[in-house]
């Protein structure tokens, strides 16, 4: 699943687009200055969308724009990162099925197919196969846009060569 970047809103000042780190796509995190790339792979493990956010953004803020992007499906199998009431409530309204373990805060955990869950590591393959590019897995990009650029090009020669 891919998440679209239309909800990060640059402010406007004197009508120029505003050039911070947040418009950037780069966040504060423990590890210092970051940025994250949220993804969505089919069935394959071919990646399917790509979203770029700040470090400091929980998964959960981009799960919606990913879902959209990613357009209809039959089953979504996510981690615990994605598990909040309101990410399943917008899959069942899409038809789609919710495999994703609850979190350990959960009083009643959400039972889910964990023969299906097991499917989750073709989407960490993705991800090291993105990170076998050396410019998508260190950031030399300072323009979130190249970076993003740098991603689509690594996603698109991943999904060839799958």
């Amino acid at each position: 699943v891919s998440i679209d970047a239309t909800h990060i809103k640059a402010h406007r000042s004197g009508g120029r687009r505003k050039r911070g780190a947040f418009a950037q796509g780069i966040g504060r995190s423990r590890g210092g200055w970051t940025s994250k790339l949220h993804g969505v792979a089919d069935a394959s493990g071919r990646p399917r969308v790509l979203l770029l956010s700040a470090g400091n953004t929980n998964d959960i803020a981009m799960a919606q724009a990913l879902v959209e992007a990613a357009g209809p499906a039959r089953t979504l199998i996510a981690d615990r990162g994605y598990d909040a009431n309101h990410l399943r409530d917008l899959l069942a309204a899409r038809g789609t099925a919710a495999v994703i373990p609850s979190t350990s805060s959960r009083r009643a955990p959400i039972p889910y197919d964990v023969e299906a869950y097991k499917a989750r590591n073709l989407v960490e393959r993705m991800w090291c196969r993105l990170k076998d590019w050396r410019r998508v897995a260190t950031r030399y990009d300072k323009l979130a846009r190249n970076f993003l650029a740098t991603a689509h090009l690594a996603a698109v020669f991943t999904y060839w060569l799958n």
